[in-house]
């Protein structure tokens, strides 16, 4: 599941996109590079996530998984061309 675009389905930031950073039981860490960072996701259960059925680039999915440093900035970018496209 890392690596995924994820939007929130409750709480206060319903419908807000994410990238799953990581996950733990049955929470997963999301970020969107902005106001939830890699050093500080926002840890949510899975059923209040809706997966996109959509992941980021295969380079960047591969370093979240390694626990390898990936900056906020890739992830900002990341959901930006993911926006860019499905509006096109």
């Amino acid at each position: 599941m890392i690596g995924q675009f994820v939007t929130s389905k409750a709480g206060h930031d319903k419908g807000t996109l994410y990238v799953v950073a990581g996950q733990e039981g049955d929470f997963v860490y999301l970020c969107d590079g902005r106001l939830k960072t890699l050093e500080a996701p926002k840890k949510k259960r899975r059923k209040h996530i809706q997966p996109i059925g959509s992941t980021v680039e295969e380079a960047l999915r591969q370093r979240l998984l390694d626990g390898e440093t990936v900056r906020n900035e890739e992830i900002k970018y990341a959901i930006a061309q993911y926006v860019r496209g499905k509006q096109s």
